[in-house]
């Protein structure tokens, strides 16, 4: 059956701060109603984009430009407004949101320490907070079969991830969850793309001297689905989880001998792998080539169908 489009009206009363996150675009800092992002618009280092979450409206402090979700839409997918709301209709993502913009003094986003009970849960969360609940190991049906479409085999998933209950307005939700250095965790599933705070990056340290860093998780994961024939691999693993976290991460690349880079082929993806380039290109390599005709490194497993006749071994040099 097809799916009919939103309306403008609709569309406009789709929260900016979940349109965002599902987005993969996070507050950098928050302030009662305000909410202060690196613009997903342009690049930058000192976050100048504020979401009125009342208003439900944003402001671009650095280009002077603002509005509504469908200005938002339009400008950051560079599209008609016809595109965007038949987007918006196919995401049907839990991420998108149709509420009334909150009131002040209801935004909190202290990351629960204490797990919360299903059976003790009688106060619903209707702020937009990730309240997680349980974690465990993997046993979701749903989520092994999503796994398997990925082609991430479960034995590699079940060592570096959790099968996550969490609560977003007043409702359980269950989804694969990878921890981030700071006790969040990173969490998808088919139909849902999100974060609980605190946002922050994974650093899985084994004690070598190179470093392989990946953008998102998934393509953590297929590094070492491609590479699990092979044994301990003679490296660390920095999973960035946001490309607003590259700058903060330098340090930690640059204590490395080398720095695989296995960022996205998009445009931001090779904007801050030619920046490191331009840092030291005998300390980072850009290892994209590999997977040149995809988005990323799960997008080439994908395709291949883990094909035991290729690798990303790490020396200097494959």
């Amino acid at each position: 059956m097809a799916t009919c489009a939103l309306t403008c009206a609709e569309a406009k009363k789709i929260d900016l701060v979940d349109y965002l996150a599902s987005l993969s675009h996070h507050p950098q800092k928050v302030r009662n109603n305000d909410y202060w992002y690196l613009s997903p618009l342009r690049d930058e280092k000192t976050a100048s984009f504020k979401v009125d979450r009342r208003q439900n409206l944003w402001f671009d402090h650095g280009t002077g430009k603002g509005g509504n979700l469908i200005d938002f839409g339009i400008t950051y997918f560079n599209c008609t407004v016809s595109e965007l709301l038949k987007r918006l209709s196919d995401s049907n993502k839990p991420t998108l949101s149709f509420h009334q913009p909150i009131s002040a003094g209801e935004v909190n986003f202290k990351q629960v320490q204490n797990k919360a009970s299903f059976a003790g849960e009688n106060k619903e969360n209707t702020d937009g907070k990730i309240i997680i609940v349980n974690d465990r190991p993997l046993t979701s049906k749903t989520l092994l079969k999503y796994l398997e479409k990925r082609q991430i085999p479960p034995e590699i998933a079940d060592t570096f991830c959790r099968e996550i209950d969490f609560l977003l307005y007043g409702k359980k939700h269950t989804v694969i969850g990878f921890q981030n250095s700071a006790g969040g965790y990173e969490l998808r599933s088919q139909n849902f793309k999100g974060s609980s705070s605190p946002k922050d990056l994974t650093f899985i340290d084994y004690g070598k001297d190179q470093v392989a860093v990946f953008e998102g998780f998934f393509s953590f994961l297929s590094f070492q689905t491609i590479n699990q024939k092979q044994g301990r691999l003679l490296t660390n693993f920095l999973v960035l989880n946001s490309l607003s976290f590259f700058q903060k991460a330098r340090d930690q690349m640059e204590s490395h001998r080398y720095v695989h880079l296995f960022l996205d082929r998009d445009t931001p993806g090779k904007k801050h792998t030619e920046q490191a380039l331009l840092w030291d290109k005998e300390k980072y390599l850009d290892r994209s080539p590999f997977y040149e005709n995809c988005k990323d490194l799960n997008e080439w497993l994908i395709h291949h169908k883990a094909t035991q006749r290729q690798s990303l071994r790490l020396g200097k040099h494959f």
